[in-house]
């Protein structure tokens, strides 16, 4: 008999944008609804990622845990928002934020610079910080989730991510110039999100589409879906054969 297979997962692209709103998209939020009983995570959650959340439908309140591929400002600078929303929505559940090492410290600072004296104010619900170690692999909200350190300067070790729900794995390169660990996070996986900023310019710390093109044979997952794209890419939609993200999409995995 073949394996019962799971529910697909729903991949929304809350935020399919880079640091600067290029092409007036939103920051980096990728919300994953994995069959039930799993609550949705989110995959980053850059500084526009309640707004993005909110007017998609998507509740912030359901989100159990948050995975951060590194801390700038537009993969973790929405998580104040997003605790205080939960906050003030008088929520419940439980929230565990799983990041690279040094989020802990980063988030305390980054809620006493927007709100101060809110990363001590009792709350109705816990919020739970994990420090994914590269090299680890770790149990989340229920999600198998394996890191790598990549290449991206962002003062505390970049990861990519690797979530295994149920029998499906999403893989997502964060922001990285092209390195070797990519093979492995990609390895027979469902879905790759991967950064493509520029299309054949070299910017240091970041993955081109080129990389993708040039490595595609290498990386061994089903499907490639490119987000972070600076106007480089997005004006020359013609010139890209992989499939392209964009604020509002939802894939089926």
């Amino acid at each position: 008999m073949a394996p019962r297979r799971s529910p697909g997962l729903v991949v929304t692209f809350a935020g399919s944008g880079d640091a600067f709103g290029s092409g007036g998209r939103l920051q980096s939020c990728i919300h994953v609804h994995g069959p039930p009983p799993l609550d949705p995570v989110l995959v980053d959650c850059g500084a526009t990622s309640l707004s993005a959340l909110k007017r998609l439908g998507l509740e912030p309140s359901e989100v159990a845990a948050v995975f951060v591929s590194h801390l700038h400002g537009d993969h973790f600078g929405g998580l104040p928002f997003l605790i205080l929303d939960g906050q003030f929505a008088h929520r419940t559940k439980p929230l565990t934020i799983a990041g690279p090492p040094g989020l802990a410290a980063r988030l305390h600072d980054a809620m006493e610079c927007l709100f101060p004296g809110s990363s001590t104010v009792g709350r109705p619900f816990d919020v739970d910080v994990i420090e994914l170690q590269p090299g680890s692999t770790n149990s989340v909200a229920g999600i198998t989730v394996a890191v790598w350190e990549v290449d991206h300067q962002s003062g505390a070790p970049p990861l990519a991510l690797r979530l295994t729900i149920s029998d499906k794995t999403i893989a997502h390169t964060g922001d990285t110039a092209w390195t070797e660990a990519l093979i492995a996070v990609a390895a027979d996986a469902d879905l790759l999100i991967a950064e493509a900023y520029y299309r054949e310019k070299r910017v240091p710390f970041h993955l081109r589409y080129a990389d993708l093109v040039a490595h595609r044979d290498e990386l061994t997952c089903a499907r490639i879906i490119v987000t972070h794209m600076s106007d480089d890419v997005l004006g020359h939609p013609d010139a890209i054969s992989l499939e392209m993200a964009h604020d509002g999409l939802a894939v089926e995995v």
